[in-house]
This record gives structure tokens, C-alpha cells and sequence, in this order.
């Protein structure tokens, strides 16, 4: 199978022979004051990195020659946990500058929250955010989501020319916490991912969240062959708000009470597949670092096949083929695949691109607003524990780290229908 473009197939080589949006809940995380946060209350709320086996993954990878783009909204790579991680950029919205990092459009922290849950390094020994793949590299396509953006590309064509240049540039994995809220998608969409599939690039997508007004899955989640993923909860079930369900889910991963960093340099705590996407490309990164050897396919069948179904037939529509288990996609035995396990979309083409056939009601090439995986909601009025969406709106709360860190999440949250304000604050004595 084709190992993409030659940079990229020679860096690959290389590293081998060396070794082998719709977002849930948003809560900005603000220093006190008047008293300093303990300075590693940040990774301390990073559960995920024990819970799931990051940590002790780490022991086998830590992602290092894998370079993973970003498709979103720009990523500011100045801020410390950053720093380094951002080896290239671009701007396909006409809007940012031509590195890709000055975050555009509406929502335009999301993709510094994304690459920080994927690669941050901290911002010195046990401080500050930690990404999932730690050693990985990031690009960064910056893109303009929505409608009345003011770029002269439709979001579908933003999409498109953003997937080719990552190919270009030489991602080995694509990071794409989006939804077109369709689950069709344009025919320039089967151009370009057949070409980041025929160049061997993993392409991960987030499943959108129901609390968010996404019932089902949509593309890019339901192109075949893109590792779809949906988000459970701290107990390691399926989030009602914060994961969409549907058929062509292909792992999960933690969807809430996640912690990021904002462009500005301070923390946010939020939920969303848009959050638990990463975490899945970080494991890619860590399985594509550990075995430089394996192509595209056989690097999401170590993934997905190592996943814990739950107890469910695989593939489910709540979980896919299960939760990641990052320590057992490292190390398990895995059978080789001859072919993607999660689909051929140069096979769905053959079927469904036939002249005379028309286009699916709501998707086909009619321009489509697309979103990032971001749009948290108001609370409820009743005693319900799960919130409902309003559009294109962040609700922010700000909370002093010292009580996020003493009384826990949920009590920090008591009061969220009082403040709908967003206040940025700096990281003063949490280095």
C-alpha cells in the first residue's frame, strides 16, 4: 500500500529504522485571586491518563516521529504546552494567517483546546496539560466554520483542500473534530479522502454529541474508512449529551470533563466527542510510532480490535468495536489485515456516485454549514444532571482551581444558569 507523499514515506523510514463540535459543557479554569492553585491541579484533573492506561503506555510510545494534522479552527502553537509541537500551518478560510495558527471564526478556541488534549507537553515537570501523545508532532489547517464566516470557500471546499495539504505536508494522521451534520457528504470530500486513504493517512473523526442537537452520526464520521469516534462518560458509559449513535461508530473514548488549553494560555474544562476525538488520534500516533512498519489498515485494526466491546456485539451502535484500551493496542497480538476493517470508500463510490441516482435529501454537493463540535448549553430548568444546547454560543464558567481542586467538578458547577460570561484569565501560579 502506497506510503504517501515521498517527504512523508521518507521520514516514516526513517523513524523505523531508528526504532519502530458540538461541546457539551465548556468551563474555563481561572487562577484565584487571592490564593495560587496548587501547580498541578491542571494535570491532576487529567483522569484519563491513568484511568485508561496512557501513562503506562507511555512506557512502549509516546508518539514521537508521527506528525498528526489538526483540521480545525487554528492552533495558536505559542502558548507553553505547545511550544515546539507545531511544525507547519496553513489557512484555507482566507481568513487567518498563512501558518495556520491564528485561531478564525466563531468558535475560534476550539482547535488549541483539540491540540492540547493530543500533544501538549506540559508546561514543566507534573504542571499544566499533558496531551495523549506527548512526543507527536501537529500540523495545523486553520478552517472557518459556519455560515457568514466571510471566506470565499464554502465550508465543504475548506474541508476538502485542508485533507490534500495535510497529505501534502505529510501527516500520518488527521484530526478532524467536526461534523457536517449530514450523513452524506460532497463528491470534492471523495477526492480528497480517497487521497489521504490511497496515501496511507488514518483520518479520525468525532461522532457529534445528541445534547447538541446531533441525533445521528455525520460526515465525516460516516465516510468509510474514517475512524469514527463517540464518548462515554466517567463511568465508562455512553454519554447521552456528550456522543451521537449510530452504525458506523468505529471506538470510544472519554467524553467529558475534559481539560485543554485555550489560545489565550489558560485552561478549560469541557465535554464533547470533539474532546474525546483527539485522545483517539493520540493513540494512533502512539500505535503508528510503536509500529512504523504497519500500514493505515492494520494500525485501526490494532485499535478498534483491542477495544473493549462493553459486553456489546461490535460492532455497536453505542460503542463501535468498544472503549480504547491504549496499553493493549500497544502490546496485544493482533492478526494483519489485508484491508481498512472499517470500510472501502472507493467501494461506496463504485455504488452510490451512479449518474442515475439522485443525491440523498440533505446531503450530495449542496453546500452544507459545517461546525466544530462546540456549541455547549444552557442548564436545565429540573433537576436533570445533563444540559441542552443552544447554538454557537460558549457558556463558560469561571472557577478558581482551588475549588475545582477541593470540592470537585460538580460542585463547581452549582450556579452555571447565573453565568453566561466568558472571562479569560492568566496562568499566574500555576507554573
Amino acid at each position: 500500500m502506497s506510503r504517501g507523499p515521498d517527504r512523508a514515506r521518507a521520514r516514516r523510514r526513517r523513524v523505523g529504522w531508528r526504532a519502530g463540535l458540538s461541546v457539551v459543557l465548556a468551563t474555563v479554569l481561572a487562577v484565584s485571586g487571592t490564593a495560587p492553585a496548587r501547580a498541578d491541579t491542571v494535570r491532576d484533573l487529567e483522569y484519563w491518563l491513568n484511568d485508561y492506561g496512557f501513562t503506562t503506555a507511555w512506557n512502549t510510545s509516546r508518539g514521537e516521529g508521527v506528525t498528526v494534522a489538526i483540521i480545525d479552527t487554528g492552533v495558536n502553537g505559542e502558548v507553553a504546552e505547545l511550544a515546539g509541537v507545531v511544525i507547519g500551518g496553513t489557512d484555507v478560510s482566507g481568513l487567518g494567517s498563512d501558518d495556520g495558527q491564528t485561531p478564525v471564526g466563531e468558535e475560534s478556541e476550539h482547535g488549541t483546546m483539540v491540540a492540547s488534549l493530543l500533544a501538549g507537553r506540559g508546561t514543566g515537570e507534573g504542571n499544566g496539560v499533558i496531551g495523549v501523545a506527548p512526543d507527536a508532532e501537529l500540523l495545523t489547517a486553520s478552517v472557518a466554520f459556519g455560515q457568514d464566516t466571510g471566506s470565499d470557500k464554502t465550508n465543504d471546499e475548506q474541508i476538502a483542500e485542508a485533507v490534500r495539504w495535510a497529505v501534502d505536508n505529510g501527516a500520518d494522521v488527521i484530526n478532524m473534530s467536526l461534523t457536517r451534520n449530514t450523513r452524506d457528504w460532497p463528491e470534492s470530500w471523495d477526492d480528497a479522502f480517497t487521497y489521504a486513504f490511497e496515501n496511507d493517512v488514518v483520518v479520525v473523526a468525532a461522532a457529534g454529541n445528541r445534547g447538541s442537537g446531533t441525533s445521528e452520526v455525520g460526515a465525516p464520521a460516516t465516510i468509510p474508512g474514517v475512524l469514527a469516534v463517540a464518548g462515554v462518560d466517567r463511568e465508562q458509559n455512553a454519554s447521552f449529551d456528550a456522543s451521537a449513535q449510530g452504525i458506523t461508530l468505529a471506538v470510544s473514548a472519554p467524553s467529558e470533563d475534559l481539560v485543554g488549553v485555550l489560545p489565550d494560555g489558560s485552561y478549560v474544562q469541557w465535554s464533547g466527542t470533539s474532546a474525546a476525538a483527539p485522545l483517539v488520534s493520540g493513540l494512533v500516533a502512539l500505535v503508528r510510532s510503536a509500529y512504523p512498519e504497519l500500514d493505515a489498515a492494520n494500525v485501526i485494526n490494532r485499535v478498534i480490535r483491542t477495544a473493549d466491546p462493553k459486553g456489546e456485539e461490535v460492532p455497536s451502535p453505542l460503542y463501535g468495536y468498544g472503549i480504547i484500551d491504549p496499553v493493549a493496542a500497544l502490546t496485544a497480538e493482533v492478526e494483519l489485515v489485508e484491508a481498512n476493517p472499517l470500510g472501502s470508500l472507493a467501494d461506496w463510490i463504485r455504488v452510490h456516485r451512479r449518474a442515475d441516482l439522485p443525491a440523498e435529501d440533505g446531503g450530495g454537493d449542496d453546500a452544507q454549514e459545517i461546525v466544530p463540535i462546540a456549541d455547549p448549553p444552557p442548564p436545565r430548568s429540573d433537576s436533570a444532571k445533563t444540559l441542552l444546547p443552544t447554538a454557537w454560543t460558549l457558556a463558560y464558567i469561571t472557577v478558581p482551581l482551588s475549588l475545582v481542586a477541593g470540592f470537585g467538578t460538580l460542585a463547581a458547577l452549582l450556579g452555571i444558569g447565573a453565568t453566561r460570561h466568558i472571562r479569560r484569565t492568566s496562568r499566574t501560579g500555576t507554573r
